[in-house]
């Protein structure tokens, strides 16, 4: 009885991780490792060899860590400030932030490109200020704006969600034993929040590396990403092979940085014990 019950629940979850996630996955690894008459082959892989694929990706991770870092700078302190806040302001910075999540990530990427672009909101105040213009729109400074705009919520909650944890008690003990306030957060603060930055890290570099609808619109045909290579493969050529074989050299990337983050997430736990 409890076997069948058991079943009825886990089902739905079963299904679902099968239809969204091992099915997709398994025919990109086959796509990626066949070629048209379904032969094994290596050369789809191979193909993120020439010179362009390689640019595309070298600049993908240089923007993912770029914007990755920008994020965990702003959200650092933002986020020390929001736990030194009362509950009420607390809640409506953190909704500023929030709120914006619920608007479709399409809209908020083309406010930006109407906000860059050679004619746009902010080269009109430039204009209009006697200062000189900037022609910020289809560079890679546009799509680093645009990743940090686009994911850095996904920073700013894990490590608001890890200071808060922290007992007040835990770092008064520091002080009274004489840490001064840059100590006391070094050596308590910022290891007691680790885990939330690891978190925010992986939840903010997956994504900016394999975005392709943020360079479409703020890169436009003058910069490409290693997910508008991928997506061009698949979009525009429709060659399914190549496209998912680029796809799974993308995914070793993917998986070696999370694994690297669980590293030191496991790093971080047991400094956390140790406190």
């Amino acid at each position: 009885m409890k076997t069948k019950r058991r079943f009825w629940m886990d089902g739905p979850y079963l299904i679902w991780t099968a239809a969204f996630i091992v099915i997709p996955l398994f025919t990109i690894v086959y796509y990626g490792l066949t070629d048209k008459t379904g032969a094994f082959t290596w050369s789809n892989i191979a193909q993120m060899g020439t010179p362009e694929r390689l640019k595309a990706l070298v600049l993908s991770l240089l923007l993912s860590l770029l914007a990755t870092f920008i994020c965990l700078i702003m959200a650092y302190p933002l986020a020390l400030i929001l736990t030194k806040m009362k509950i009420g302001a607390t809640g409506f910075i953190v909704s500023i932030f929030i709120i914006p999540m619920w608007m479709n990530s399409l809209l908020r990427i083309l406010a930006w490109q109407t906000l860059l672009e050679r004619n746009g909101v902010i080269n009109q105040i430039l204009g209009f200020l006697h200062l000189p213009k900037q022609y910020l729109i289809n560079t890679p400074y546009a799509i680093a704006l645009g990743m940090i705009y686009d994911f850095l919520p996904f920073m700013l909650l894990p490590i608001y969600n890890s200071l808060e944890k922290i007992d007040s008690n835990v770092v008064n003990a520091a002080y009274d034993l004489g840490a001064n306030k840059l100590q006391a957060f070094w050596k308590v603060i910022f290891p007691l929040t680790l885990p939330g930055v690891i978190s925010g890290i992986t939840m903010v570099f997956v994504p900016a590396l394999t975005t392709f609808v943020i360079s479409d619109f703020l890169g436009g045909s003058k910069v490409l990403l290693i997910g508008n290579v991928i997506e061009q493969q698949f979009t525009q050529v429709g060659d399914w092979n190549v496209g998912s074989g680029l796809s799974l050299v993308l995914m070793i990337f993917i998986l070696i940085s999370m694994a690297v983050m669980q590293h030191y997430d496991k790093d971080a736990d047991d400094r956390v014990t140790a406190l």
